[in-house]
């Protein structure tokens, strides 16, 4: 068993290899913090991958979705406020910056070096973490300036589209040739639009609200009208003419998020990461479909290598669509993929990957002049599969601060909770167990008031108070 290093929330569940890579992933998290200096400009201490030599935007906003579980013991913001603290006077904020001097890295195939713009969404969930409503005043006129900046290097007015490089998509090297405008980052456009517009909303800023609402809208409508092929039910690239080049990738499932696809497009769309053709590969899910005429069954970067972040992706989005047990079957069967490479036998030491095979155990093989560049330890993406989606498919746990409401999705009966997570000013604890009688019972304790929302097996759904103090249901009982 591993000791936790940190005070971090306790996991229960009954796979005790799930629970011991949740807790190396904390204990791997301890290592990873940077101190920034007079040279960079970056914050006395900001969240990183160990010799690092760049600070990767896509990187911060992900690991917000993870940090804001540490029960404040880590700053989950602190990474992000490093890119705004960059921002230029034309509202522009790069994708990567160096660690020695804080300059931008710019690239002749990324030349405003831009990546997909996730602030907003990272800030939206960062505020039902920590009910900080002060903080979403303070970063909104940033995101503000930074959108219009977007707009104005990569808005087509003809099109009604975004045209960026492949770089900028945070998917370079993949079987994409030929694209002008690419589902991804005009569905994350759209994603920006949509958190932008709820962000308003929770200040109550109707203005912000209708102006974003309104491009968000715009955006759906485009793109749904020009990337969607009804025939194949899928989203595709489009050259520079606006013709779609029909090559499948994991970059289409970035419309779900975004709430694009209505429910019967959404449907048929979702059967192709059921299909063991395309998407549905033994590890979900490869970057590139199993039938395109690109695909690598050793991963190659993004020609089928499986992503983690691109799978929390995916199970995010099928999230949107209530289609819960799927996400939490894709997370499981995700995770045990990731523990097949993270095993000690003799002199073997095991490693979290940047990326993993599709067909079979095993590290994706990226070469670069003919080198394995997938990374060891990438825990800055990893950890959304062994702690973000370990507490909110796995164990089905979805948590508002600002509405004090916790959510519960039990999908089997089976020893599984959280202990000691902190919301704020109040700690919750939360197990389902076999009780002396061997009946199911969940366990509450809790310091003040929250509602609790339990969906039994799909099957029963209640919302009850929660008093502060201890307390337990019976679940044959609701």
């Amino acid at each position: 068993m591993i000791n936790l290093k940190k005070n971090v929330p306790k996991v229960h569940y009954y796979n005790q290899d799930f629970v011991d890579i949740y807790v190396r992933s904390w204990n791997i998290i301890d290592d990873c913090w940077l101190k920034g200096n007079e040279q960079n400009g970056f914050e006395s201490l900001f969240f990183s991958t160990p010799h690092a030599v760049t600070l990767n935007q896509l990187e911060a906003c992900y690991s917000v979705f993870y940090l804001v579980y540490s029960n404040r013991i880590y700053q989950a913001n602190s990474t992000l406020d490093n890119f705004y603290k960059k921002q230029e006077e034309n509202g522009a904020i790069r994708g990567r910056y160096n660690l020695s001097d804080g300059q931008p890295l710019l690239t002749a195939g990324n030349p405003e070096g831009i990546l997909p713009p996730l602030f907003a969404w990272s800030e939206f969930d960062l505020y039902h973490k920590t009910g900080n409503k002060k903080r979403i005043k303070e970063i909104l006129p940033i995101l503000e300036r930074y959108f219009a900046f977007i707009d104005s290097i990569a808005f087509n007015e003809d099109f009604g589209l975004y045209a960026v490089p492949l770089e900028a998509t945070g998917m370079a090297s993949s079987a994409r040739s030929g694209g002008h405008f690419f589902i991804d980052y005009n569905c994350q456009m759209a994603i920006f639009a949509l958190y932008m517009a709820q962000l308003g909303d929770i200040l109550n800023d109707k203005e912000v609200a209708f102006t974003y609402k309104k491009r968000y809208f715009m955006l759906k409508t485009k793109i749904n009208s020009l990337m969607w092929d009804s025939d194949n039910h899928f989203y595709y690239d489009l050259d520079s003419n606006g013709q779609q080049i029909k090559v499948k990738t994991l970059a289409a499932y970035w419309s779900l998020i975004a709430e694009l696809p209505s429910k019967e497009n959404s449907d048929l769309f979702i059967n192709y990461l059921h299909d063991k053709e395309v998407f549905g590969a033994a590890n979900p899910f490869p970057t590139l479909a199993l039938n395109e005429e690109g695909f690598d069954e050793l991963g190659g970067c993004y020609n089928g290598s499986v992503h983690p972040e691109l799978t929390y992706m995916v199970i995010k989005g099928l999230g949107k669509t209530e289609k819960h047990d799927f996400a939490r079957e894709i997370a499981i069967r995700h995770l045990y993929f990731i523990l097949g490479t993270y095993h000690t036998e003799g002199e073997y030491k095991g490693a979290l990957w940047q990326a993993y095979q599709p067909l079979k155990d095993g590290q994706a093989i990226m070469l670069h002049d003919g080198v394995n560049i997938n990374r060891r330890d990438y825990l800055v993406m990893v950890a959304l599969i062994t702690i973000t989606t370990m507490i909110e498919n796995i164990v089905g746990l979805c948590i508002s601060l600002p509405r004090k409401t916790v959510d519960w999705v039990v999908s089997i009966l089976e020893l599984m909770g959280i202990e000691n997570l902190s919301l704020k000013r109040n700690i919750i604890s939360i197990i389902a167990v076999k009780n002396a009688r061997s009946n199911w019972e969940i366990r509450l304790e809790s310091e003040k008031l929250y509602y609790f929302t339990i969906n039994l097996l799909d099957k029963k759904k209640k919302t009850l108070p929660i008093p502060s103090g201890r307390c337990s249901m019976l679940l044959d009982k609701l």
